[in-house]
């Protein structure tokens, strides 16, 4: 058993790592595993405020997924109005703890009624609750995290302590403050995304929000294959959802005429267009993080191919030349968040509606990605997108 000041530490510890992460995605999966953790519960969400509602944002369950989780399920569709109808609801409107020991007989005096479909559908059985809705400095509340089922040395359900309803308390109220910190920076990468659509009704946040979580997942499937260390795995993990999010700013500088072409684009009119690469890359040429240079490498080599034919291959962007002269890159001399956004930007591409196409469907868009592989894709690359197909539906449907 820890010592209080043990676990205060602890607490304290990860609050320090959460602050090293920038994807609000990353945070919330962090967040809840370290709830879970410190109160050994089997399973867990996080809803999100959004106005007068609240969205589900992360899951976890041991018992139905297992330690590694399902993905797909993380991009789950699901809205909950922030009235007392709902566990979830009522936590976020009194802005009180909610705990419950047994799902199935509430005390009387709560408003809220549990909805045991979720239980009905999995064969799952929900008996502790804690509902603990996440306060900001300035006390406004930024979500709700909801842990089911503490479990004793057995892993028997068992209520949810005092004592760790107080470290959970403590542990809550710092990561919400790292939560509005998320939320900012994906909401920053969206209005830079939003810069963009101005000129191109193509960049829309959503085509953002999508590739940023397909290269993500990807990656990730990616590092798992090659063993990676679960902190590098993290980081560049982390990194990866926000910068690929990014990988067309550079089209801000490019003339709308041209962007808002309803024809097909003379040889002149792409050139011009090829340099959204440049740009881009030149947006975050004066480094100062590990997440500015991913966002760079992506911005300037999304285009290569992997057979060498894409564009626009190694230059000096400290250099006002906007034409490169360099031959492209090709095979795995392009940089691997590079080569997976590709792959990404291009799948959104062809299963998404555009002014001048229809969506393709599922078979058609699988045919042409396989007909790529070492083409214009890394086929490493195109047999993973294989492995996920699942999460990548789930997250075109979450981002309409």
């Amino acid at each position: 058993m820890h010592q209080p000041d043990e676990v205060i530490l602890s607490i304290l510890n990860t609050i320090k790592e959460l602050n090293q992460l920038n994807d609000i995605d990353m945070i919330l999966d962090r967040i809840l595993t370290e709830a879970r953790r410190l109160a050994n519960a089997d399973a867990g969400s996080i809803f999100l405020t959004q106005g007068n509602s609240l969205v589900f944002n992360q899951v976890q369950n041991d018992r139905l997924y297992g330690k590694a989780g399902n993905r797909a399920v993380q991009y789950t569709n699901l809205t909950v109005p922030c009235t007392n109808a709902s566990i979830v609801g009522h936590a976020a409107l009194c802005g009180e703890i909610i705990a419950i020991d047994d799902a199935y007989n509430l005390p009387s005096h709560l408003p809220c009624t549990f909805n045991a479909s979720f239980d009905k559908e999995f064969s799952y059985r929900t008996a502790s609750i804690l509902a603990i809705p996440l306060h900001s400095f300035n006390n406004q509340i930024v979500g709700v995290m909801q842990l089911i089922n503490a479990q004793d040395e057995n892993q028997q359900p068992i209520p949810f302590s005092k004592k760790i309803q107080t470290y959970l308390q403590l542990f809550s109220n710092n990561a919400a403050v790292v939560i509005e910190r998320g939320i900012m920076n994906r909401e920053l990468i969206l209005r830079m995304v939003k810069m963009s659509e101005l000129h191109d009704p193509k960049e829309t946040g959503a085509h953002a929000q999508r590739v940023g979580a397909y290269s993500a997942e990807i990656f990730r499937r990616w590092a798992l294959r090659y063993n990676m260390g679960s902190q590098e795995l993290k980081s560049r993990h982390d990194m990866i959802r926000l910068a690929a999010m990014l990988h067309d700013v550079g089209k801000v500088g490019i003339a709308d005429v041209i962007l808002k072409k309803p024809g097909r684009l003379d040889s002149t009119e792409f050139a011009k267009v090829k340099q959204h690469t440049t740009l881009g890359a030149r947006l975050f040429a004066n480094t100062t993080s590990d997440l500015d240079r991913m966002s760079m490498e992506i911005a300037l080599h999304h285009h290569e191919k992997w057979d060498g034919s894409g564009y626009p291959g190694t230059l000096d962007l400290a250099s006002d030349e906007r034409t490169p002269h360099l031959p492209p890159l090709k095979g795995d001399k392009i940089p691997l968040e590079a080569r997976i956004t590709a792959l990404a930007d291009v799948y959104d591409a062809l299963s998404t509606t555009r002014v001048y196409k229809e969506v393709w469907d599922d078979e058609d868009i699988y045919a042409e990605i396989l007909a790529s592989a070492g083409k214009h894709f890394d086929p490493e690359l195109v047999d993973i997108f294989f492995e996920i197909t699942d999460v990548l539906k789930a997250i075109r449907r979450r981002y309409q």
